[in-house]
């Protein structure tokens, strides 16, 4: 019984030594074939970040005894068994659970807003997801040179791929490019260790090339993930970035309830998340989050915020020293 319950406590060991053999992306079709970046290279990453064992979160330490105590259980006591598995039931269904709730910290650390000395600076981030877009992705840098605002892209790669240059004048107007990985997956919160190195390390990868700055934030398709998605992103040194408010501009056509959405309770430090890629479209055809930019950038003003991009505010992740 107990070499059993030993093994069972031995799981985070094996679960580094299957996470950390190698971070380097699998070659894949979807990188640019010219890129040298993207093919059998171990994605760059910030100067800062340090060779360390993950931290594991005090949610999955306890799921490992909760394991643990309940495979004791069923062998010792008799009649236990159905409790004891029961009782591990409930405690994935509370991971699940976590995994689905994308401001959730459960699983490792997630930002859903910035640094404190950001918010005393009187900064919040804007937070442009699924592009690069050809039509909307132009109009949106063209909005925010106009309001002297800088925002954080969180671009998918292949789409990057599609579109270098645009990606490159996004860098170049002074905004910055982050990782939301390669594909986009819906079922990207069920896919195991070396499908998220693959999704995450070769968009990294494919961005850096492009930009030749490697992002260090990464936010996970519609939220979702799952705990084994935070090893891999402290292997990167990828902060986990979620947001304070989003506008639901991927399903409301109607820009007035988006804004209201995002200045509801409108403060520093805040992350706000809107879209060019996948965007509702309004009445007149256009992408809503064209409608709603403008409408932002001066509630923003109007409360003495200033809109910075996540370079700026958020340092990178370090990782814990082995």
């Amino acid at each position: 019984m107990w070499a059993w319950v030993k093994s069972l406590l031995r799981i985070p060991h094996r679960l580094e030594t299957t996470l950390y053999p190698s971070m380097a992306p699998t070659p894949t079709s979807a990188a640019a074939p010219d890129s040298q970046a993207a093919r059998n290279t171990t994605p760059p990453g910030p100067a800062s970040v340090e060779a360390g064992r993950w931290p594991w979160p005090n949610s999955l330490k306890a799921s490992v005894a909760w394991h643990a105590l309940a495979a004791g259980a069923a062998v010792a006591v008799p009649g236990a068994a159905p409790w004891a598995l029961a009782s591990v039931v409930a405690n994935h269904a509370l991971l699940t659970a976590a995994g689905l709730w994308p401001r959730s910290s459960l699983l490792g650390p997630n930002v859903t807003r910035l640094p404190e000395a950001a918010a005393r600076r009187g900064e919040i981030a804007l937070t442009i997801d699924d592009g690069p877009d050809p039509e909307v992705t132009p109009a949106v840098l063209d909005l925010l040179a106009e309001h002297g605002a800088t925002a954080s892209f969180f671009f998918i790669g292949e789409r990057a791929r599609q579109h270098p240059a645009l990606v490159r004048r996004v860098v170049a107007a002074g905004h910055s490019v982050q990782n939301h990985s390669l594909r986009h997956r819906h079922h990207f919160s069920l896919l195991g260790p070396q499908g998220l190195r693959r999704e995450i390390g070769a968009a990294q990868a494919l961005l850096a090339d492009l930009t030749g700055q490697a992002p260090h934030c990464f936010r996970a398709p519609a939220g979702l993930r799952n705990p084994l998605l935070d090893p891999v992103l402290h292997r990167l040194g990828l902060h986990l970035v979620s947001w304070t408010r989003r506008g639901f501009d991927t399903r409301q056509a109607d820009p007035a309830r988006v804004k209201a959405r995002l200045c509801r309770g409108l403060a520093a430090g805040d992350i706000l998340l809107l879209h060019d890629g996948h965007a509702q479209r309004a009445a007149d055809g256009r992408a809503v989050l064209l409608h709603v930019l403008p409408l932002l950038l001066q509630a923003v003003a109007t409360a003495g915020l200033q809109p910075v991009h996540l370079g700026a505010a958020l340092p990178h992740r370090l990782q814990v020293a082995a």
